[in-house]
């Protein structure tokens, strides 16, 4: 187990992803216009998932991506 503030994490960054519910505005081939509060264009090689939950969508993407 590593140290939560060691060189290791500092040299060797993980990539977090989360999933955020957001409001799908409008596709295309390339990108989708989604609503989380602000309106925004996400391409969709940068999409690893998108699922439907309670009625509402979320998409998993990058940490800082959408947050």
């Amino acid at each position: 187990m590593f140290w939560p503030f060691s060189i290791y994490r500092l040299i060797y960054l993980k990539q977090r992803y989360i999933w955020a519910q957001i409001r799908i505005l409008h596709e295309t081939e390339k990108a989708l216009l989604i609503d989380n509060g602000m309106k925004i264009w996400i391409p969709k090689p940068w999409l690893h998932g998108i699922r439907l939950r309670n009625n509402l969508f979320e998409i998993y993407v990058r940490e800082n991506t959408v947050g």
